[in-house]
């Protein structure tokens, strides 16, 4: 074995050391976001149902500019600015988050986010020195791909927290889901660290595949808010017609954004990732061009990646449509977003075509 394998090998082991280290600090930060909403659970609640009983008090008029007379003088007084729901039918009050508004909550969140970003720091480690491994893009089958993805997932909620967007409600789901995906990917994906097949030895390695790892890791924290979306919107419309929801329901889903945040933040986040995922089908196209001689070849893989472009896309036009807004519109994006985990798991496992050759 010469020296330069030798050291390849060693990186690859130094790769393999931090991922699995970055999973420790991850369910480190897992157990202090449940703390968070363990402790934020006896904060006060019943900000929905107190909005909604005021509103329902008011006859729906509470937004309303109203007029006064004082002194013979017409006096406009301030509406007050309220959270519409999609269905525009509710105006209730963002929760206070997991924290629920008590200082260890708050203690606990501010713990789970320094752990998150210490274990995004390690895993991102993890992922250049398999690059560095090979020499080469560190997402040539499906173990590197997923280790990727999560870390890019991690990066990407972490972004939104630093410009300062109130997204820490996420954290939970997130940390579990990157959990799920690196021990799949420990366990199951994994592939020894090695060179490429002479097909994969492009630039376009690095552009299209690149795209579609920011794509799905986007599109996945779209996809945590439109699901949160759903059951803060029943939870909502319960409340609005005079349900008594559950303790666990009531703790958890009272903390949460109002729906229409939540339908807002999904709808903004899709929409802004959707041109580049328009762009990594094009890309892939044109290297298939460069590598098979043909742009399309109905190939499962690209099939599949159009039939989530065209998922997305009626996501958007539905959320433009008056009676396909809310709940509707929700359901398409997730459907979307089940389109584009088969395109990675099922057409990579199930499904033989052109892009098996990489293996999983």
């Amino acid at each position: 074995m010469n020296l330069a394998a030798a050291t390849n090998e060693n990186l690859a082991n130094i790769s393999n050391t931090l991922i699995y280290s970055s999973m420790a600090v991850y369910t480190l930060a897992f157990f202090a976001h449940i703390a968070e909403w363990v402790f934020g659970s006896r904060s006060k609640v019943g900000r929905t149902a107190a909005a909604l009983k005021e509103d329902s008090a008011t006859g729906g008029s509470a937004g309303k500019a109203q007029v006064a007379q004082g002194g013979g003088t017409a006096l406009l007084e301030r509406p007050k600015v309220v959270t519409r729901s999609a269905a525009g039918t509710r105006d209730v009050p963002d929760g206070p988050g997991a924290a629920g508004g008590t200082f260890k909550g708050d203690l606990w969140g501010r713990i789970a986010i320094s752990l998150t970003v210490v274990a995004f720091a390690v895993q991102a480690g993890g992922v250049v020195a398999r690059a560095l491994s090979v020499q080469r893009a560190p997402w040539g089958n499906m173990y590197e791909f997923s280790i990727t993805f999560s870390t890019v997932a991690v990066g990407a909620y972490l972004t939104l927290l630093a410009l300062r967007k109130n997204v820490r409600w996420i954290g939970l789901l997130l940390v579990t889901t990157v959990l799920l995906d690196l021990g799949i990917a420990t366990t199951t994906l994994y592939t020894d660290s090695d060179q490429l097949v002479p097909a994969l030895h492009s630039y376009w390695l690095w552009i299209h595949v690149s795209t579609a790892i920011i794509c799905g890791a986007v599109f996945y924290l779209g996809a945590v808010g439109t699901l949160l979306y759903l059951f803060r919107d029943s939870y909502e419309s319960k409340l609005a017609n005079g349900g008594t929801p559950g303790k666990f329901a009531t703790s958890v889903l009272e903390r949460l954004p109002a729906a229409k945040t939540l339908d807002t933040f999904s709808y903004r986040i899709n929409a802004a990732v959707f041109p580049l995922w328009t762009f990594t089908i094009i890309a892939g196209a044109i290297w298939a061009g460069d590598a098979w001689g043909r742009y399309w070849g109905w190939d499962p893989k690209e099939v599949w990646s159009f039939i989530t472009w065209v998922a997305y896309a009626c996501y958007l036009h539905a959320r433009a449509t008056a009676g396909w807004k809310g709940r509707k519109a929700a359901y398409l994006a997730l459907i979307a977003f089940g389109c584009w985990l088969f395109n990675y798991y099922g057409v990579n496992i199930f499904v033989t075509g052109k892009h098996s050759y990489a293996g999983v």
